[in-house]
């Protein structure tokens, strides 16, 4: 099993305001799509809320202390010992809480950084380069649908 982290911040490492993204970003959205098709994503149960309904085409796994969750397009875990069972490629896909007891287990990252700042409530946790290399970063393309500075960076885990 192979666990990365994919994540989409501002400068200020704001992930969400009020269960939403703040922005509009589509080429991310894009992004997401193209890693994570025929894999695996974890999310929080507010994430899952968030999106309305399962991503298509790969398996949604939603970890959840509510036992009575039992969302019809998703799986449902309970624990974070549950994550190392999955098999494959799984990416842990939000939001705050999950991210925070995730990142020192994953090899990798795949970050998306906003060029800007905005209000919000939810924030993935800190990070450092001494704990990552940067494998590729790349600058991010302004359009008519894309109006807001971006990159992408694939952050990998330096051996301890």
């Amino acid at each position: 099993m192979m666990l990365s982290i994919i994540v989409c911040h501002d400068q200020n490492r704001v992930i969400g305001y009020e269960n939403k993204m703040p922005w509009h970003l589509p080429n991310d959205l894009k992004r997401v799509k193209t890693l994570t098709t025929g894999n695996t994503i974890v999310m929080g149960r507010k994430t899952y809320e968030s999106l309305g309904k399962a991503l298509p085409n790969r398996r949604n796994v939603v970890i959840t202390r509510d036992e009575s969750f039992k969302p019809n397009d998703a799986d449902v875990i309970h624990s974070l010992e549950e994550i190392n069972a999955l098999e494959g490629h799984v990416y842990i896909f939000g939001g705050q809480n999950l991210y925070e007891q995730t990142i020192d287990m994953v090899e990798d990252m795949y970050v998306t950084v906003i060029e800007n700042k905005y209000p919000g409530d939810a924030f993935f946790p800190e990070y450092t380069f001494e704990d990552f290399t940067v494998k590729s970063i790349e600058e991010g393309i302004l359009d008519e649908k894309n109006l807001v500075p971006h990159h992408f960076m694939h952050l990998v885990r330096k051996e301890k």
